[in-house]
């Protein structure tokens, strides 16, 4: 595949994720609702994903306290550690540290999953017998990723806090009642929100973009490889630059 092929097949993926972004937000709001649909792969998603998260919000929270302390020891102002580390967490490190890893995750899941059912045809004998895929496959997986990145990224954050508090412990001798009270002292509601916000767009985009190139999959089993690949590749780069407008408009919105 050439350059300007390569080109060409960039854009038409862009307008092809657009309007299939398009179908979604007209297909969303119209009943029935897919209630069950939504809860079961919410609770799917969660169990696929929570081991993961864990070891990577203790991780995140560790290993940043442990960079964080000898830079602050030089200005003398190790007491702002879990400080630090709260902030650097809750609105940053966090939320995109769990939709990268989310998206890795269930992304490339459910690009494989859609993309065995259209090479299968079993999408195509949905159709036929009257059952409207997109709003049963595509809307309920959308809806579910959606909401349930928020609730890990708050899992990850505390996850993330308990980390840095055994690095600060390393280092200085705090207890975790004072190391809490550090932390509340640093954050504030200007804090958790956008970072906790900004992780619903996170969520649907690792819907959006694994449900289209899982449904519109093509070329047997190597198209439903290349459809899992592509999803967290394309997703991974969508969640980093929305992340650099989110913070943009954060700045904006909350100036302090």
């Amino acid at each position: 595949m050439n350059f300007t092929e390569r080109i060409n097949q960039f854009f038409m993926t862009i307008g092809g994720l657009t309007a299939f972004t398009i179908r979604f937000f007209t297909e969303v709001f119209r009943p029935p609702y897919e209630i069950g649909e939504i809860r079961k792969h919410m609770d799917e998603l969660g169990v696929k994903t929570f081991s993961i998260v864990s070891v990577t919000g203790f991780i995140i929270g560790l290993v940043l306290g442990m960079q964080t302390q000898p830079v602050l020891a030089r200005f003398g102002a190790e007491m702002f550690l879990p400080g630090t580390i709260a902030l650097s967490v809750i609105r940053e490190l966090g939320p995109v540290l769990t939709a990268l890893i989310f998206a890795g995750r269930v992304g490339s899941g459910i690009g494989a999953e859609l993309g065995s059912m259209r090479v299968t045809e079993q999408i195509d004998a949905m159709e036929v017998s009257a059952v409207d895929p997109f709003r049963y496959l595509v809307v309920t997986r959308v809806v579910a990723t959606t909401l349930m990145l928020p609730l890990l990224t708050i899992y990850v954050d505390f996850i993330a806090l308990i980390g840095g508090y055994i690095a600060v412990t390393i280092t200085q001798n705090l207890t975790f009642t004072y190391y809490i009270h550090l932390v509340l002292e640093a954050v504030t509601f200007s804090d958790v929100i956008p970072g906790v916000s900004k992780t619903f767009v996170f969520g649907f985009i690792v819907g959006i973009v694994g449900s289209y190139l899982g449904f519109n999959a093509t070329k047997g089993t190597e198209g439903v490889g290349k459809a899992s690949t592509t999803a967290v590749v394309i997703s991974s780069l969508l969640i980093l630059l929305f992340d650099m407008i989110l913070v943009r408009l954060t700045l904006i919105i909350f100036p302090d």
